[in-house]
């Protein structure tokens, strides 16, 4: 049971970080920020001409903390640490997220066919002027997919919200020939990262 004191807010929508933080304890509030339409984006996600995939995801994880403090301080929200992450998929110095459509994941998927390829998740925890931040890195070989094969993926609908257009916990698991890394990570929290930056804003995970 976590303690009271040990309680953060996360800025996500991932049903996935959210049970990765319960896994390791932690009490959290969810801290909602604005990504469709009718009103703005909170943060505009488009890279930046030539931007490395390490780059982009490092920023945009910061981009989000410091918007998601700005929206506690300008609601009077209680200012407990804020924890934020973004995931992005690697390749040939080509950004991935999550597909914008079916078409759009099957170019997605027979791109990463046969290949490798990284899976980034920057986390960073803010608190009253401190940012803290870090990088994981992990490593996902895929086998030679056919486009049968995809097709059949792609009618699951597993791969419309994820990044990369797939989920590492399921289906797609039979394309992984290798992996090396975070497994957490790629699911969307790396949590050994994120239990050390915790602990840096006085979130002790072993004493939750």
């Amino acid at each position: 049971m976590a303690r009271p004191e040990n309680r953060i807010y996360l800025a996500s929508r991932s049903p996935r970080r959210r049970e990765l933080l319960k896994q390791i304890g932690i009490n959290f509030e969810i801290l909602l920020m604005r990504e469709t339409l009718p009103r703005p984006a909170d943060v505009d996600e488009t890279p930046m001409k030539s931007e490395s995939p390490t780059d982009y995801v490092s920023r945009i994880a910061r981009a989000k903390a410091e918007a998601g403090w700005m929206r506690l301080v300008q609601r009077g929200l209680p200012l407990k640490p804020l924890l934020v992450a973004d995931t992005i998929v690697g390749f040939k110095g080509r950004i991935f997220g999550k597909p914008e459509n079916p078409a759009h994941a099957e170019e997605i998927l027979t791109a990463l066919s046969g290949q490798t390829h990284q899976v980034l998740t920057a986390v960073v925890v803010t608190s009253q002027g401190k940012i803290k931040e870090c990088l994981s890195t992990s490593t996902v070989r895929f086998r030679d997919i056919s486009q049968s094969e995809i097709q059949s993926y792609l009618i699951s609908s597993e791969s419309y919200d994820k990044t990369g257009a797939y989920a590492i916990q399921g289906k797609a698991a039979v394309f992984i020939m290798e992996f090396s890394g975070s497994y957490s990570g790629v699911l969307g929290l790396p949590l050994f990262e994120t239990a050390q930056l915790l602990e840096k804003f006085n979130i002790n995970i072993l004493q939750s």
